[in-house]
């Protein structure tokens, strides 16, 4: 698992370039990323021939009207759930986004070690 957080000011793509470089070479059997709208335009190009990842934008229909369950987006919206059920999560109390990535991968690792080992 890969975490990056970042300051308000800082892009969505320009986020999504910094996770990727700080993979390395640990990441080889990755080749599909679905993101949302906010990851089009150049970025895509750079992400494929950089690092010869397919990402896929998975968009809402414009002629759906109402709540509608997006394929794979769904997953994201739950792990961002489960990571809310953590109290030191629920707010933004950390002064320094490496805390704030500290924190997220305990609520993982916790979330991961209950599942091997039911309470």
């Amino acid at each position: 698992m890969s975490v990056i957080v970042t300051t308000a000011c800082v892009q969505d793509r320009d986020g999504l370039k910094k996770l990727l470089r700080s993979f390395g070479v640990h990441r080889k059997k990755l080749r599909k990323i679905w993101v949302d709208g906010g990851y089009r335009g150049q970025v895509l190009e750079w992400v494929k021939s950089r690092f010869r990842y397919c990402l896929e934008v998975v968009l809402r229909s414009d002629d759906v009207k109402g709540f509608v369950v997006l394929p794979k987006r769904w997953i994201v919206e739950r792990t961002f759930a489960w990571l809310s059920n953590h109290r030191r999560l629920s707010k933004d109390y950390e002064r320094f986004t490496k805390t704030s990535e500290t924190m997220i991968q305990l609520a993982m690792i916790r979330l991961m070690l209950r599942r091997l080992k039911p309470l």
